[in-house]
């Protein structure tokens, strides 16, 4: 479930119910037709999620652009699932247009777990760790005809500069506000940062709600509709948007990130946060104050590491 903004406008949302769910399986999976269905609760933005059944879900992009991702789950999750530490979604089928839905869609095996948040991780250490452990799985997996970065993963693992214009309209909604002259001088230092490593496997959007709990503790990863082969940096921002202070240094040398590849992370956590800063600027909400929050620790962990040697 992305909550990570986009290139260019905004894409065109369409609305999808559970009726329009139930004939869909009911023409295409009769074996099926007979299982509830029901929508789950905040259950994503490019897609649409419904439980159906108890053992199962019905995943439907919810715009032309986030259904350029089913082919590349159906085709590349059965081959990495094997090889990773966590579960991952396991797609069951994949569903055409019908009953008024204009986009392919699938049903996958049910994950159990609740989503990720500071106050839900037991041991935020031990779940940096399990994250690192995952993600370094995920990047030594063979890439031999892997999806480049492109269209359908919105240039995740591709170059930050793709993001630039994004984060300098930012900076400037922002002026007045926050201090534009440091997050400026850590974009820079991130764009500056050139990725001349091997291509690599990464998730595309590590955040809070496709890391799922089980008792507070990391039990599988989900969502890999912007998966990829190329630069795993963007992979790194839940160091700074999710991770404790500790966490984060656990995590970095756990993976044994260099310093360049450490400053293009830190620069796509601050693409999403000066984005969100400035989308959310004036609210009072969760939202908007966790969005500063996160901006000041990515402020204090710059000027940190400015001072000191990181840990490696």
């Amino acid at each position: 479930m992305s909550d990570t903004p986009q290139l260019g406008p905004a894409p065109q949302r369409i609305a999808v119910d559970a009726e329009q769910v139930r004939r869909l399986v009911a023409d295409q999976f009769p074996q099926w037709a007979s299982l509830p269905v029901r929508p789950v609760p905040n259950g994503g933005w490019d897609n649409w999620t419904f439980h159906l059944g108890s053992r199962m879900s019905v995943r439907l992009p919810s715009a032309s652009e986030y259904a350029l991702a089913v082919d590349k789950e159906h085709r590349w999750l059965p081959a990495l699932a094997p090889r990773l530490p966590l579960p991952i979604p396991a797609p069951l089928a994949k569903g055409e247009p019908g009953a008024g839905y204009p986009y392919p869609w699938s049903i996958y095996q049910w994950l159990d777990g609740e989503p990720a948040s500071a106050d839900r991780i037991t041991e935020p250490v031990r779940f940096a760790l399990g994250l690192a452990d995952f993600l370094a799985a995920l990047q030594r997996i063979d890439t031999t005809d892997g999806p480049r970065p492109g269209k359908h993963n919105w240039y995740r693992g591709g170059t930050l500069r793709t993001y630039d214009g994004q984060a300098q309209r930012a900076l400037t909604a922002l002026d007045g506000h926050v201090d534009v002259d440091l997050a400026r001088e850590i974009w820079e230092s991130a764009l500056a940062a050139r990725f001349d490593g091997a291509d690599k496997w990464f998730h595309g959007d590590v955040a809070q709600g496709n890391l799922l709990l089980n008792d507070g503790e990391l039990a599988a990863v989900i969502d890999f509709g912007t998966c990829g082969v190329g630069d795993p940096a963007c992979d790194l921002a839940i160091a700074w948007t999710l991770l404790t202070a500790d966490g984060r240094q656990a995590f970095r040398k756990r993976l044994s990130v260099d310093e360049a590849t450490w400053a293009r992370g830190r620069g796509w956590a601050l693409w999403k946060t000066l984005v969100t800063c400035s989308y959310t600027l004036g609210d009072a909400d969760e939202s908007a104050a966790d969005a500063l929050r996160i901006l000041g620790d990515i402020f204090s962990e710059y000027t940190l590491s400015a001072v000191t040697k990181p840990q490696l």
